[in-house]
């Protein structure tokens, strides 16, 4: 009789060992609640960020200048002319892009 009720003290004992442990673990996810939040939205903001500017058709003004330059060699022999590239050609491209009429933009339903 002794020992049946010691195995169920044993197992009163372990059962509540296990229900502490869950609430410790719960609480500590509650109290890391607030950082995991803040994480996700950090990682949100840096992938909207990399996405880059908004784009729009009507208000977009866009200035592109590209610029070629090389080196060659022309030459004119016996009424043939020739021309000979001597040095790599360079391209180099600018573009700036500004929205005009913020304003009067039409971003969806407000």
């Amino acid at each position: 009789m002794l020992t049946y009720l010691n195995k169920r003290r044993k197992k009163g004992q372990s059962t509540l060992e296990y229900a502490v442990l869950i609430i410790i673990i719960i609480g500590a996810l509650l109290s890391i609640q607030v950082y995991i939040k803040r994480g996700i939205q950090g990682r949100l903001k840096g992938a909207a960020d990399d996405i880059g500017d908004q784009f729009s058709v009507g208000n977009t003004n866009v200035t592109q200048t590209m610029t070629t330059s090389s080196v060659t060699k022309d030459t004119f022999t016996r009424g043939v002319s020739g021309s000979t590239l001597i040095g790599d050609e360079v391209t180099s491209t600018v573009t700036n892009s500004a929205i005009m009429n913020v304003q009067q933009e039409f971003w969806g339903k407000q």
